[in-house]
C-alpha cells in the first residue's frame, strides 16, 4: 500500500507543478492558443498577445522547461506545439463552454 501512496503522491506533485507553470495569464493564453493547433512560431504568438518578443520568450522557456510545449527550429524561426496531454485536457476543460 505504501508504494501506491508514493506513486499517487508523485503524480499529484507533477500535476501541481504543471498547474504552477500554467498559473500565469500569459502562459495560460499561450497554451490556450496552441491547444488544438499544430504549431505556432514566436512571431505569431507575439502578434496575438501584442507583447515584446523577450517577454514571450521568457514565458515559452518556462513552458518548455515544464514539458508542456516543445519547439522545433525551422531556419531562423522556432515553431512551438503543445505536447503535454494533461495540460491540453485542462485547457479544454477551462475554455470549453457547456453544451458545445
Amino acid at each position: 500500500m505504501e508504494g501506491f501512496q508514493s506513486a499517487e503522491m508523485e503524480d499529484l506533485t507533477l500535476k501541481a507543478e504543471l498547474l504552477k507553470i500554467l498559473a500565469h495569464p500569459v502562459r495560460l493564453c499561450i497554451v490556450k492558443g496552441l491547444a488544438g493547433k499544430r504549431e505556432c512560431n514566436v512571431s505569431f504568438i507575439q502578434h496575438c498577445l501584442n507583447m515584446p518578443q523577450s517577454t514571450i520568450s521568457q514565458h515559452l522557456a518556462k513552458l518548455r522547461s515544464g514539458g508542456i510545449i516543445k519547439g522545433k527550429r525551422v531556419g531562423v524561426e522556432v515553431y512551438y506545439k503543445l505536447v503535454n496531454p494533461f495540460a491540453e485536457r485542462l485547457i479544454n476543460a477551462l475554455f470549453t463552454k457547456d453544451g458545445e
